[in-house]
């Protein structure tokens, strides 16, 4: 059985979605699964300039960003006649690689992707099952223009979300966002500290997203001003300029200070919170390990609205200008009784066999056993 993985670069969530579940479908036998960056086959200029406009918009104008986000999700649906046009141009190209590699299922982790697929399929004899996976705690703006087979959701309580646009409610499945089945695994919490060689006491972590992004700088130091007995462990990505600014500050607290790094499984094991940018995987796998979450610096769009579902389901504190971290932090664990509620909620949301779940899937759409 052969399936085909299709992503866009557009940050770094929606490839580590299909990566997470290519590596897990390679571990069955007699299933080849291809992962394509579909903006990139069908033009690199093209992949170029939505990953790039993605990230400086992101980082340097967010609140225009935001400002289309929310102009997509008030549109009427007549209004996506653009869209479609335009997606319904750059299937063509596509539909050759789909014809040449012949899968008999197709994964869509971006809605883009899943826009051009809907128009392949129109177009290609063989009919193909097709799986939509939403990578955030929303239903994203155009899903609603996507006719796929199944749509992956992050969670049951979307449901109704995905019905009012339109989406048929059988097709909806609430399996969770496909997170490294690493996180599914956990650590005893003064093991995971001895083996990152950090001391067994109170533990925040304080990570900003892949590319070093968020004001991981100035929450260290605002997290150093309390008056609190813990320790920081601050994760910088890629972003070398904060690293080295992070690892110059003088700090009455101990702060472990990472750049890139592969240990952030094991990092929230040691953890007691986390603070972080609220993207989809990186919540879905804080919710996984059962993780209290401080968000901050969410980018304006799908970000807010992960946000507003943690929130609204009481899994999570939010940073705001009049509600700094330092105040999060103490109010977390001053109130015990909130702390235990938010890990029971975190419980309840979290999804930590969702990629295993989703090949399970996989296998039985495509009549095959399991491992």
């Amino acid at each position: 059985m052969r399936v085909l993985n299709l992503t866009i670069t557009a940050g770094q969530g929606h490839n580590q979605v299909a990566k997470n579940l290519s590596e897990y479908l390679g571990e069955y036998k007699g299933i080849e699964t291809l992962s394509l960056d579909t903006f990139e086959y069908i033009s690199q200029g093209l992949k170029e300039i939505v990953s790039r406009g993605y990230l400086m918009s992101a980082k340097r104008l967010p609140k225009i960003y935001g400002k289309v986000y929310r102009m997509a999700e008030k549109r009427d649906s007549d209004n996506g006649h653009l869209m479609r046009v335009t997606s319904s141009v750059m299937a063509r190209k596509l539909l050759k690689f789909i014809a040449e590699y012949d899968p008999d299922i197709i994964v869509c982790t971006h809605v883009f992707a899943a826009m051009l697929v809907t128009d392949v399929q129109k177009k290609f004899k063989k009919k193909v099952k097709t799986i939509g996976i939403v990578t955030d705690f929303t239903i994203h703006p155009y899903w609603e223009e996507t006719e796929l087979d199944y749509y992956v959701t992050a969670n049951e309580f979307l449901t109704n979300q995905a019905v009012k646009k339109g989406i048929d409610k059988a097709s909806v499945l609430p399996i969770g966002i496909p997170i490294d089945p690493v996180f599914a695994k956990k650590t005893e919490k003064s093991e995971a500290r001895r083996l990152l060689g950090v001391s067994d006491m109170r533990t925040v972590l304080v990570m900003s997203g892949s590319m070093g992004y968020g004001k991981i700088g100035s929450m260290v130091k605002k997290l150093d001003s309390l008056d609190m007995e813990f320790q920081i462990i601050s994760v910088c990505g890629n972003n070398v300029k904060l690293k080295k600014k992070i690892d110059k500050m003088k700090a009455k607290h101990s702060v472990y200070n990472y750049g890139y790094t592969d240990k952030v499984n094991l990092m929230m094991d040691a953890a007691d919170c986390i603070v972080t940018k609220p993207g989809g995987l990186t919540s879905s796998e804080a919710l996984a390990k059962g993780l209290p979450m401080i968000m901050a610096n969410p980018i304006p769009g799908q970000e807010d609205r992960n946000v507003e579902f943690l929130l609204n389901n009481g899994a999570a504190f939010k940073v705001s200008s009049t509600f700094p971290v330092d105040e999060a932090i103490y109010q977390m664990f001053a109130n015990q009784t909130r702390l235990k509620n938010i890990r029971e909620i975190a419980g309840v949301l979290g999804r930590p066999n969702a990629t295993a779940d989703i090949s399970k899937l996989i296998l039985r759409l495509g009549g095959e056993g399991e491992k």
